[in-house]
């Protein structure tokens, strides 16, 4: 998902500060939060969620479209403010370098447990014998020799392209094909409708969940990891980001999300409603998560920010 576009951003909060219920206005030159979002839909959903409420707060929150090298790179240029998307262990190699150089700092909490990370297949083809890793290459005619991964550049598309550099599990003759999300479940969807057989990048949360009648392959802790790829979500922020805007990282650091709120946010989203504007529709139904969210937090000029959400998002 190499692409670009403008919309929020934020960071993370020194855990001294992340403990304190002070409210503290941030300075003026935090009112620009500037997030990046890799084109996945569950962090188009969460980054438009911390968007809302920090424009509820008053800042200005700006996303930018980018991939995973280049989110990163952003991080440490400090051009990027806040990634809500880190999953961890799949973008774990990608991310160590500039960790251990002290260039991108990583929050101790997840904003996100449970995920899945792995290879799926619609139910009619797990029903036909493909069940686990060690079985793709049996099926190489009816696969058409292909894998479909998601944008150039991508962790879980790295991960399929060295499986197959390797000849693991015989996958030496298959293809990765890399489009974006949006791209692969449009061949997805086609496949279905055909009942055509197809192997694909798929992981949780996310609508294809409950949309799509599909099932995560066994035999891949070697390559995504244990549990189909189960991976924490992490906030990444540049290394003084908290101290230069202390209010705006408490807020990240509270965020912590769901793979319910995050299914049920995504549909519209993928639907092509934008992020903001379903994450606003989401909260004025869900106001509850803003106490937790917004404990300790404050609007850009110092007063009480969940009053201020509350009314913003039109929340009873």
């Amino acid at each position: 998902m190499a692409r670009f576009r403008t919309v929020p951003v934020c960071a993370a909060a020194l855990t001294a500060f992340a403990c304190s219920s002070a409210f503290a206005a941030d300075p003026a030159a935090c009112k620009s939060v500037r997030f990046a979002d890799v084109g996945w839909t569950d962090i188009a959903a969460t980054t438009g969620l911390a968007s809302t409420i920090l424009a509820g707060l008053g800042y200005a929150p700006t996303t930018t479209l980018a991939s995973v090298p280049i989110t990163f790179a952003g991080l440490k240029s400090k051009q990027i403010d806040v990634f809500l998307g880190y999953w961890s262990p799949t973008m774990d190699p990608i991310i160590e370098p500039f960790v251990k150089a002290g260039t991108i700092k990583v929050l101790n909490t997840p904003n996100l447990t449970g995920a899945k990370y792995t290879l799926a297949v619609p139910d009619y083809v797990y029903q036909g014998g493909l069940h686990s890793f060690q079985d793709i290459a049996r099926y190489a005619d009816k696969l058409q020799g292909r894998i479909y991964g998601i944008e150039p550049g991508n962790d879980g598309n790295a991960l399929i392209q060295k499986m197959i550099s390797a000849n693991q599990f015989d996958l030496g003759k298959f293809k990765l094909v890399e489009s974006s999300e949006a791209g692969m479940l449009v061949q997805v969807n086609r496949a279905i409708r055909d009942k055509q057989w197809i192997v694909f990048l798929g992981w949780e949360p996310h609508p294809m969940n409950v949309q799509m009648k599909i099932d995560y392959l066994t035999g891949g802790d070697a390559v995504f990891g244990p549990n189909y790829g189960e991976a924490r979500v992490l906030t990444a922020v540049p290394p003084d980001y908290s101290a230069r805007c202390p209010n705006v990282a408490k807020l990240v650091s509270n965020l912590q999300f769901t793979t319910s709120i995050e299914n049920h946010l995504m549909v519209p989203i993928m639907n092509k409603e934008d992020p903001q504007k379903a994450a606003a529709a989401w909260l004025k139904g869900n106001p509850q998560v803003l106490d937790k969210w917004l404990a300790g937090v404050t609007t850009l000029d110092g007063k009480p920010g969940l009053p201020a959400v509350r009314a913003y998002v039109g929340a009873q």
